[in-house]
């Protein structure tokens, strides 16, 4: 079994959005990479964990327990986990904001994704927690949307997201890695990271770019 915090770290450390894609490209997975109007809040942080799935639905009522399922959700969160927040491209409200993240960060998650909006971005900034998000409002949840299940499949940003796939993300966006290929793609990013590496010190050495990638393949 991989050791995940050591693939992690290896993430952290060596690679990035954009390798992590083209490894996937090279394996035969495409469309991984999530629509690009889910931005982060900091765009100096990065973002790499275990995604922990949440669906939520619109609704026009206020029900008489409304944040009980987000409740029971958010404090089932692990160490590594990324709370990944389907609302189907939702607009009614700011679904995630200070306290979820707060929450989420005492219990040793890594962040937040969400097709849906945010709010209390400036709490959240300055928390230094890694939140991405298809856009701001400051519209509370409450009779608005509910989580109707947890740790299910759900489809954010065009890519289907399953409990447990690694998500990884940056300023250039969000990666979802399927948890069964996670190791494979790793391993093919590096190989490529060090291509990358030699091509770039060649360049700058001089050497025409037709020389380089015929030397290296790549671009």
């Amino acid at each position: 079994m991989v050791n995940e915090m050591n693939l992690f770290d290896t993430i952290r450390d060596k690679l990035n959005t954009a390798l992590l894609s083209d490894a996937l490209d090279s394996l035969g997975v495409v469309n991984q990479v999530m629509h690009e109007s889910i931005r982060p809040l900091d765009p100096e942080l990065t973002l790499v964990g275990r995604a922990f799935t949440m669906l939520y639905v619109d609704v026009y009522e206020k029900p008489d327990a409304p944040y009980s399922k987000e409740i029971e959700a958010i404090d089932q969160v692990r160490p590594d986990d990324v709370v990944v927040v389907c609302t189907n491209n939702s607009r009614l409200t700011g679904v995630w904001g200070d306290l979820l993240s707060t929450a989420t960060r005492a219990r040793g998650g890594q962040g937040a994704v969400t097709d849906g909006f945010v709010r209390d971005t400036r709490k959240i900034i300055a928390m230094r927690f890694p939140v991405f998000a298809a856009g701001i409002k400051p519209l509370d949840s409450l009779g608005r949307s509910v989580p109707y299940a947890y740790q299910c499949r759900v489809r954010v940003g065009d890519v289907l997201v399953n409990p447990g796939d690694i998500i990884v993300g940056d300023a250039d966006g969000l990666v979802v890695l399927p948890a069964e290929l996670a190791s494979e793609a790793v391993h093919v990013a590096l190989e490529k990271r060090n291509k990358e590496n030699s091509s770039r010190k060649d360049l700058l050495e001089g050497a025409y770019l037709r020389d380089v990638y015929a030397k290296y393949g790549v671009l």
